[in-house]
């Protein structure tokens, strides 16, 4: 059976793919949430009670709060980088924390997929 690594944020589409995933392709589906600093415990903990309600193999929370920081975040407040010339870019410099944090992941389990 193939194992799939599913980046999980707990809300329709990626539930739907969770169950699509296990249900209509049987994977071994396990998810994962990357936490860099948006998310309180409560929100985590509703995230990882929707992944089991999709009967998932796992569900893991990851934390990055401090890596996002100290190897992106710190360098785009020293910049002053702004998108569109008009507020700090954060968002999208800290898909890339994200991304190393799911293949280490997926790594970790024998994952042989990626899905988001």
């Amino acid at each position: 059976m193939s194992k799939v690594l599913l980046a999980f944020s707990g809300g329709l589409d990626t539930s739907y793919c969770a169950r699509y995933l296990a249900v209509d392709l049987g994977m071994e589906v396990h998810t994962v949430v990357v936490n860099t600093g948006g998310f309180s415990e409560a929100e985590l903990d509703a995230i990882a009670s929707r992944a089991r309600s999709c009967n998932v193999a796992s569900h893991a929370a990851i934390d990055r709060t401090d890596e996002l920081y100290t190897k992106v975040l710190r360098y785009c407040i020293a910049g002053n980088v702004l998108k569109n010339a008009t507020y700090p870019l954060s968002v999208s410099a800290e898909r890339i924390i994200q991304a190393i944090a799911i293949a280490e992941h997926a790594r970790t389990i024998g994952a042989t997929h990626l899905a988001h």
